[in-house]
């Protein structure tokens, strides 16, 4: 098991999709999250971001552990939710453009 990286946050797919409800994992609102955000969306946003991503394909949320979804580690420069309302942000600039 790979220790916590410092400087580093997790963003799990989760935590920013809108078919989630608050208990499933997701910690921004509904207004501001994405439908089933990929993993490689969260890391195209994070790099738009300049937050050095680090994808972890074969990783399962610890509250869906079943469920494998992967995660992106980002450079914490922030409050997780913020950067978290960040990414979505900017997966939805990236499905519309």
């Amino acid at each position: 098991m790979m220790m916590k990286e410092k400087g580093k946050l997790v963003i799990w797919p989760a935590y920013i999709d809108q078919t989630r409800s608050r208990s499933e994992g997701r910690i921004i609102s509904r207004k501001s999250s994405v439908k089933e955000p990929q993993l490689h969306e969260i890391k195209n946003a994070a790099q738009n971001l300049g937050l050095n991503p680090e994808v972890e394909a074969g990783k399962a949320y610890p509250k869906s552990w079943w469920e494998v979804s992967g995660r992106v580690l980002v450079d914490n420069k922030g409050p997780k939710s913020v950067i978290a309302k960040q990414i979505a942000s900017g997966i939805k600039k990236l499905r519309s453009s």
